[in-house]
Parts: C-alpha cells; sequence; structure tokens
C-alpha cells in the first residue's frame, strides 16, 4: 500500500475517511472498543494528587515517583496530538465456574491462557505497524499499564465509557470486564466526544459488596484495602485485620465486579485467549504452596500470577489456607515456616498454623 499522509494543518474534515479507516483497523486488530481524544491534560489530575496525598497508593511508590509525568502525555509521547483509547474485553467464561475444593480463587482477569500484557503488545505493536505503513513518518507509541497515563479517565474522555462508583471503567456492552490499551500518535485524526453520562445512579452494589470496605467514598479506592493491592502489588504481611476478609481470593478480586448490574447483561461473544478459563478459576492451595522458584516460573511465566512473584504467592495461599480451614495444607505450612528464607513467608505460614489448629 502506498504511504498517503494528509498535511496535518488540512481541515479536520478530510480526516473523517481516514479516521473510519482507522477505526476499522483496529476492529480488525481485535479491539471492540476505540475512541480518539485530543485533551491531553486528564481534568481531574487533582483529584489524583489528593489520592495520593491520602496515601491510598500504599506501598506503590512508582505512582508517587512518576507523579508530575502523569500530568500531560507529553511525557509519555513528545509531540502527541491524539490519545487512542482501545478496549479489548476478557469476560466470557469458557465452561462452568470451577469449584476445586480447597481452591483459591482467581481474578477473571488473570485465568486466561496467555498474559495479557503479551497478546495487547502485540496487537499495538500490529496496528502501529499499520499506521506507520498508512502515513510515512508518523509518530505512533503503544503502551499497556506501565506509562504514566491516567487511562481511564483518557478512555472517558475519547467516549468509550464512564468511571463507575468503584473507579472502574464501564460501559453499556462490556461492563468492566475489558483491558485498556493507548496509542499515542501525532496523526490528527477526528476526535471522539467525551462521554459525560454516568449511569451508577444511586447503585451502591459496588461499595456496599467490598469485603475489605476499600471505598471511603464512591468514586475512591483505598488501594491498601483492596483485596487485589494486598495480593497483587503489596510487598509484606498482609496486614492481620485484613486476612480473613481476603476470603478465598489468592490473586485479585472480582467482588466490585461481580454485583455489578452492567457485568450481569449480556456481552457480545468475542473469541479470544484472553477469554478465562474455568480450570484457571480456582488453583489448589496445597499445590500453591508447594512451588518452588522453579516450578514458580514454569507454571506462570506467561501469565499475570507472575506479578506478585513467588514470596506474594505463597503468602496468599498461607492466609487462603487460613481462611479456609485447610488441614491437609498443614505440612507444607510447617515446612515454609521451618525452611523459608523470606520473612514475610514464614510469617504467613506461622499466622496460618495457628488459625488452622488454635
Amino acid at each position: 500500500m502506498t504511504s498517503i499522509r494528509p498535511t496535518f494543518d488540512s481541515d479536520c474534515n478530510d480526516w473523517r475517511d481516514s479516521t473510519a479507516e482507522f477505526k476499522s483497523q483496529c476492529l480488525a486488530h481485535g479491539f471492540p472498543l476505540v475512541g480518539i481524544t485530543d485533551l491531553l491534560e486528564p481534568p481531574r489530575y487533582r483529584a489524583f494528587e489528593s489520592w495520593l496525598e491520602r496515601g491510598f497508593a500504599g506501598s506503590m511508590t512508582y505512582i508517587e515517583k512518576r507523579k508530575n509525568a502523569y500530568r500531560h502525555a507529553s511525557s509519555v509521547m513528545e509531540g502527541c496530538k491524539r490519545i487512542v483509547m482501545l478496549g479489548i474485553p476478557y469476560s466470557k467464561t469458557v465452561g462452568d465456574s470451577d469449584e476445586t475444593k480447597d481452591g483459591g480463587k482467581v481474578a477473571r482477569y488473570a485465568s486466561a491462557t496467555v498474559d495479557y500484557h503479551d497478546l495487547i503488545h502485540s496487537k499495538l505493536k500490529s496496528l502501529r505497524s499499520w499506521l506507520e505503513r498508512r502515513y510515512a513518518g508518523a509518530a505512533v507509541r503503544g503502551v499497556v499499564d506501565t506509562a504514566p497515563l491516567l487511562e481511564r479517565e483518557f478512555a472517558n474522555l475519547a467516549g468509550i465509557g464512564w468511571i463507575g462508583q468503584n473507579t472502574l471503567l464501564l460501559t453499556k456492552s462490556h461492563g468492566s470486564n475489558f483491558f485498556l490499551a493507548a496509542l499515542l500518535t501525532d496523526i490528527p485524526f477526528e476526535i471522539d466526544s467525551p462521554f459525560e453520562a454516568d449511569h451508577c445512579g444511586t447503585c451502591r452494589a459496588c461499595l456496599d459488596a467490598c469485603p475489605t470496605s476499600a471505598f471511603p467514598e464512591p468514586y475512591v479506592l483505598d488501594a491498601t484495602r483492596c483485596i487485589s493491592y494486598l495480593t497483587i502489588e503489596h510487598r509484606g504481611p498482609i496486614p492481620s485485620e485484613l486476612q480473613e476478609r481476603v476470603q478465598d481470593w489468592v490473586f485479585g478480586c472480582d467482588v466490585c465486579q461481580e454485583v455489578c448490574p452492567w457485568n450481569r447483561r449480556p456481552s457480545p461473544l468475542i473469541e479470544s485467549p484472553l477469554q478465562s478459563q474455568k480450570e484457571n478459576n480456582r488453583l489448589p492451595i496445597v499445590e500453591l504452596l508447594q512451588l518452588t522458584p522453579d516450578s514458580f516460573r514454569e507454571r506462570f511465566r506467561k501469565s499475570p500470577l507472575k506479578r506478585p512473584k513467588l514470596e506474594g504467592i505463597l503468602r496468599n495461599a498461607a492466609v487462603v489456607a487460613a481462611n479456609l480451614k485447610i488441614e491437609n495444607a498443614v505440612p507444607e505450612l510447617q515446612a515454609l515456616a521451618e525452611t523459608s528464607t523470606d520473612s514475610t513467608v514464614r510469617e504467613a505460614a506461622i499466622e496460618a498454623l495457628k488459625r488452622i489448629s488454635p
């Protein structure tokens, strides 16, 4: 295909067909949700600063260190003129829920057969390559998760959906069960209008259902009380007063999504490797407690479950073993209490033994 790049100082109407063509390519590359914004400064940046000041980021100090970078998209890509927000669903579970006895729950987004980072990065790379071929000299950067970009706010500004009371982005078609990614570019595609409606209304289902009361107020999450944070991002012991509230979640949490009315509606069926698999919905706690550095790497090297590292998974499994009173986990817990070189794992195992056999 011959590279064609309309001049950037041309009238916006000249980009109507090009924008439609690009959006069709987004769909063809596996992104059924797409919106474009030229608002590069997040209007609610002050709310983000306040969230940090209140200590709600917990031990995620990397956010505080990059706080100023979140002020403008130019920190992610110099010369950026548009942010293309993309969404790809993961909501459908293949097969019935796996109620493995003595198993720990895994958040639905992490129970697919691939790590979403790898798959989405591959799709973004392909879409970026198409843009660079189509528009010679275009500047394009694709990001997933790791860049200092307030993805949910930009997705709202790009018209994809609204930010719910549980702080997640919601759409009428897919609820909140989708991943977000972004393409930053200097190509002046036509922009979409922000999504201004809030379809949460007076519903408080997500706020009231949270096992750890992690929402001090609507639209504000205290990550230090969130099960997803505690089992994934947090390093060190899970606070004793929250351990029982972690329930049987060994990685992440879906409670505030499960109770959301928008997630109970049928969503379009989209076949994808990101679909949740029933065999990964619950993981046997005893098997997790038996993990070694080598077996951990082999089992989770292509999974989001590698994020908390071996020590985090062992800690989580010990807490869940205590919460479920899994007596056949006692030998593994005793071994960890006696031989683990990680103080957090040892403490979690010792505490679990006390709670299982007081």
